[in-house]
């Protein structure tokens, strides 16, 4: 799961990166996939403190 989340961050980067050479960074697209990205590096996070927890 983990793996597959890192993916999906990665794809979501380069596109926001993409977006925001293209447009202005207040640019409706723009913050849609800046807040897509904020929502799975959040995710990513928990999973992230859940193993860690787990692991005690």
């Amino acid at each position: 799961m983990e793996k597959k989340l890192l993916k999906r961050i990665e794809a979501l980067r380069k596109r926001l990166n993409k977006c925001a050479l293209s447009r202005n960074l207040v640019d409706s697209e723009v913050v849609e996939v800046s807040q897509q990205l904020d929502g799975l590096l959040n995710e990513y996070q928990r999973v992230s403190t859940y193993k860690q927890l787990s692991f005690w």
